[in-house]
């Protein structure tokens, strides 16, 4: 547009004074502009320019639009160019995919160090995978250093349970107090959607207490600790969970008390009492039928008196009646 003014101007040499003015005006603006943006973004440009970052002096100027933080985004391409990661704007770590991802309230660092850290240890992790499990409240730094360096899971978590101890019974009856190390590493595929340690830790003390279970005696399993693990990994623990199992190892584990003696020693009571109540049920039922039989027998005598006692009257009134008469002194009636 400036231009035109010019080349308007110079082709009439009379053209009105308000021309000259008007595109010494913009001039005057442009350079002003320009002055503020190279005071504000130019040192942060140059230093994207000298590193091959691939921003333009405009780009930072949307950043600051868009309020994005400018100088982190510049920070973290830099980073990303210098670990030799691709920065193609098409296909690679781009400015707007850094942008969108700062907007959608993504920590641009730890992306940036997640794939870097996965770049140097081979493993293959793309900005998309990353921004996703950033965005999916997962910590993707700790992710990546999970799946070079595997961590030890306790198992139970006397953090998460209060309990130091496994408690499992053998089927001769005998306690078995167990407690396990649980070797795990991340993996990227699952870890959005997966579930957590604590199903981990869940999943392998609830098939200790099963492999101790189907143990016929608590000597076979101190014997052989690796009958235990080997049973639990060939259940296949680690599916649909953000980890993957490397071993499990059999830390401590101590013989607690005789459950099966104990419970048939009270079982024993039971019976015990069971018999005493039924003994002490037959003795009362003999007592009542002794008292019973007593009162028949009162009951019986009673009658016998009543009985004796009516024969004087039947006599009497035998007598009056003249049906029994007294014998004669001559032994005739």
């Amino acid at each position: 547009m400036i231009d035109a003014f010019l080349l308007f101007a110079q082709e009439d040499a009379l053209a009105p004074w308000y021309v000259w003015a008007g595109a010494t005006f913009m001039l005057v603006v442009l350079g002003i502009v320009i002055l503020i943006v190279l005071l504000n973004y130019g040192q942060l440009w140059f230093q994207a320019f000298a590193s091959s970052a691939d921003i333009s002096l405009w780009s930072l100027v949307g950043m600051s639009l868009r309020q994005v933080n400018s100088r982190l985004i510049v920070k973290a391409k830099i980073m990303a160019k210098q670990s030799g990661l691709d920065i193609d704007r098409r296909n690679g770590i781009s400015t707007r995919r850094l942008e969108a991802h700062y907007l959608a309230g993504g920590n641009v660092m730890h992306v940036i160090h997640a794939i870097i850290a996965a770049h140097r240890a081979g493993i293959d992790l793309d900005f998309d995978r990353a921004a996703a499990i950033d965005l999916a409240g997962r910590d993707v730094v700790d992710a990546v250093r999970t799946s070079v360096l595997p961590k030890v899971i306790d198992c139970p978590d006397p953090r998460r349970s209060g309990k130091n101890t496994l408690s499992a019974i053998a089927k001769n009856g005998v306690e078995l107090r167990v407690r396990a190390k649980v070797t795990v590493k991340t993996s990227l595929e699952q870890l959005i959607g997966g579930a957590t340690e604590e199903t981990v830790i869940a999943r392998v003390g609830e098939s200790i207490i099963s492999a101790i279970g189907s143990s016929e005696h608590h000597t076979h399993v101190l014997e052989n600790p690796d009958v235990i693990t080997r049973a639990v990994l060939a259940r296949g623990l680690d599916a649909h969970t953000a980890y993957e199992i490397v071993s499990i190892d059999i830390a401590d584990i101590d013989v607690g008390e005789n459950v099966g003696a104990r419970l048939q020693n009270d079982q024993a009571e039971a019976d015990t009492r069971v018999a005493r109540a039924k003994a002490e049920q037959r003795r009362a039922e003999a007592v009542a039928a002794e008292q019973e039989n007593k009162a028949k027998v009162a009951m019986n005598r009673a009658k016998l008196v009543f009985a004796e006692a009516e024969v004087p009257r039947a006599m009497a009134d035998a007598f009056r009646s003249g049906s029994m008469h007294a014998p004669h002194e001559n032994g005739q009636g």
